[in-house]
C-alpha cells in the first residue's frame, strides 16, 4: 500500500514538472472506426465483460459457498478468479467509455496507473499459475504427504504473495518510465497504456530504462512458463504411474483445465512480449492484447467449470438448495 502510495505522488509530482514533461495527458486511439462499428464494439466488449465478472465471480462464490470446496486447490482456484476480475477491470471498463467518447484522452497520471495495475494483475495471474500447477504437483506426486505440506499457512502465504509479487516488480518500471520526458506527441495507438508505446513517445531514447523493462519481462514469462512446464512434466510422470484407470482420468481432467488456462494466457503474452524481435504491426499487437486481456479471462470461468466436475456439482446443489453454507464461529 506505502509503494504504490509512493509511486502515486512521484507520478503528480512528475506530470506537474513542465521542465520534464509539457503532457498532462494521452489519447488512446483504440480502435479507430465509424460512430455505428463504435456502438457495435460497445455492445461487444460490454457483453464480454459483463460474463466475464458473472462467471469469475460465479466460481469465487461457489467456493466460498460449499464447504466441500474448501482446499487449497479450490481456494486458490477462488482467488484467481478475482485476481481476473481485478485484471480486466484495468482497462475493460476505460475501453467501454471510450467507444462513446469523441476525446478518447486519459491524463497522465491515470494512464501509468493503468498501466501500473494492469501489469502488475497480470504479472499476478503468471504467479497465481506457477503456485496452482505447484498445488497440484504436491497432491498428484505426494498424495499421502500433501496435507502435512500444504498447510493452511503455506497456502495463505501463497495467496498473499500472488496478490501482491506482481506490484512489487512493476513498481521499478513504471516510476522508471513515468520520469522520462514527455514533449509530444501525445497519441497512443492503443487501447491501453501500452509501456513500448509510451517509451516510443518520449523525447528522449532512454537505453537504461528499455532494458530493465525488457529484462524483468523475459526474466519473469521464461521463469514462471519453464516452473509449470516442470510442475507439470512431474504430475504427468506421477499420474502415468498410477495403478488406477478413475485416479488417472480425475487427475488429467484436473490438470487439462490448468494447462488449457496456461496455454492461453502464456500462448499470447509471450508472442508479444519475448518473442524475438517483436515489432509486431500495430493491428496484430491490438489483437494480441485484446486476446490476453479480454478473452482470456472470459474464457477461463467456462474451461475450469466445464472440465472440473466439482465445481459443476457444487453449482448444481446450489441450484437445488440441497446444502446450505457452513459458517466457522
Amino acid at each position: 500500500m506505502t509503494s504504490a502510495i509512493s509511486m502515486s505522488s512521484r507520478l503528480m509530482n512528475v506530470s506537474g514538472r513542465e521542465t520534464t514533461s509539457s503532457v498532462s495527458h494521452f489519447i488512446l486511439m483504440g480502435f479507430p472506426s465509424g460512430p455505428k462499428m463504435q456502438l457495435l464494439y460497445f455492445g461487444l466488449f460490454s457483453v464480454a465483460y459483463t460474463l466475464t465478472l458473472m462467471g469469475n465471480a460465479a466460481i469465487a462464490w461457489a467456493v466460498w459457498w460449499d464447504r466441500h470446496l474448501h482446499t487449497p486447490m479450490y481456494i486458490l482456484l477462488a482467488n484467481f478468479s478475482l485476481l481476473e476480475i481485478c485484471y480486466v477491470t484495468t482497462t475493460v471498463p476505460h475501453m467501454l467509455a471510450n467507444f462513446l467518447s469523441t476525446s478518447k484522452s486519459i491524463s497522465f497520471v491515470s494512464c501509468f496507473a493503468q498501466f501500473y495495475f494492469f501489469f502488475s494483475f497480470g504479472c499476478d495471474e503468471g504467479f497465481y499459475l506457477c503456485i496452482m500447477a505447484f498445488d497440484r504437483c504436491l497432491a498428484i506426486c505426494r498424495p499421502l504427504h500433501y496435507p502435512c505440506l500444504m498447510t493452511r499457512q503455506l497456502c495463505t502465504g501463497l495467496a498473499i504473495f500472488g496478490w501482491s509479487g506482481g506490484f512489487i516488480i512493476f513498481l521499478t518500471p513504471v516510476v522508471l518510465i513515468s520520469q522520462l520526458p514527455f514533449c509530444g506527441p501525445n497519441i497512443i495507438n492503443h487501447f491501453v497504456c501500452d509501456p513500448v508505446l509510451l517509451m516510443m513517445l518520449s523525447c528522449s531514447e532512454d537505453t537504461t530504462t528499455q532494458l530493465v523493462y525488457s529484462t524483468l519481462n523475459r526474466i519473469f514469462m521464461i521463469a514462471t512458463f519453464l516452473f509449470i512446464l516442470c510442475s507439470y512434466a512431474l504430475v504427468i510422470l506421477a499420474v502415468l504411474r498410477m495403478p488406477s484407470e478413475a485416479g488417472k482420468r480425475k487427475a488429467f481432467s484436473t490438470c487439462a483445465s490448468h494447462l488449457a488456462v496456461v496455454t492461453l494466457f502464456y500462448g499470447s503474452v509471450m508472442v508479444m512480449y519475448v518473442s524475438p524481435g517483436s515489432g509486431h504491426p500495430v493491428k496484430v499487437q491490438k489483437i494480441i492484447t485484446l486476446f490476453y486481456s479480454v478473452i482470456t479471462p472470459l474464457c477461463n470461468p467456462l474451461i475450469y467449470s466445464l472440465r472440473n466436475k466439482e465445481m459443476k456439482d457444487a453449482a448444481l446443489r446450489k441450484v437445488l438448495g440441497t446444502e446450505r453454507p457452513v459458517h466457522k464461529t
